[in-house]
């Protein structure tokens, strides 16, 4: 009867840890970290396809899962943050863009140059693989605006700007829709044979 009662104590134990476990990485999913792979090259050369990352969920504030409502606040996305956000056209997706613009900026965009407020923005992170330039009526990506983001509204762009679905061709991030700022890559691989980028693993995204 001991020895019953010895494998039952045994049995709750196990089940309570593994309870406690799935609580603590719903916890964590929902409120800390949640992972992010790149699926596309539109941040290239910053992140690239096979790029795995660790977001940080907390970096603005604390949000209730499932209805996505802010409860704590702790700051606003900074210009040149990398965010991760839901997507405004697909509810059902998340997109992974750098932020360009803030909210009350004027953005224009002029043969490729992006202007803030009328001054010329340095665009470090900018990269472009296309030489031409396309006319605003027949593409927004080279020329675009000005537009002025309105409030709790972000202008987010891809660094791979010549190959970049984002907000030129979509309209703004709403902040209530941004899920948190990516931080490190903490695995990469190169398709299609899976090779290994152990010089990206650890990076941290700026």
């Amino acid at each position: 009867m001991d020895e019953i009662e010895r494998k039952k104590s045994k049995l709750r134990e196990w089940a309570e840890s593994i309870v406690i476990a799935l609580i603590l990485a719903l916890i964590i999913r929902s409120f800390i970290i949640q992972a992010f792979k790149i699926p596309s090259g539109s941040m290239v050369p910053t992140l690239l396809i096979g790029d795995h990352l660790l977001v940080c969920k907390f970096s603005y504030g604390i949000k209730i899962p499932i209805i996505n409502k802010t409860v704590v606040k702790f700051r606003d996305p900074k210009r040149e943050d990398v965010i991760v956000f839901i997507y405004p056209v697909d509810p059902k997706k998340d997109f992974i863009k750098r932020v360009i613009g803030l909210p009350g900026d004027k953005i224009e965009i002029k043969d490729k140059k992006v202007y803030i407020n009328g001054e010329l923005y340095p665009d470090p992170h900018a990269y472009h693989s296309d030489s031409r330039i396309f006319p605003a009526d027949v593409l927004p990506r080279d020329n675009f605006g000005p537009v002025v983001v309105p409030k709790n509204k972000y202008f987010v762009m891809g660094d791979n700007r010549d190959s970049s679905y984002d907000s030129r061709f979509w309209g703004f991030v709403d902040r209530e829709d941004i899920l948190g700022k990516a931080l490190i890559i903490y695995w990469s691989w190169e398709r299609p044979f899976y090779h290994i980028r152990w010089n990206r693993i650890g990076k941290i995204i700026h």
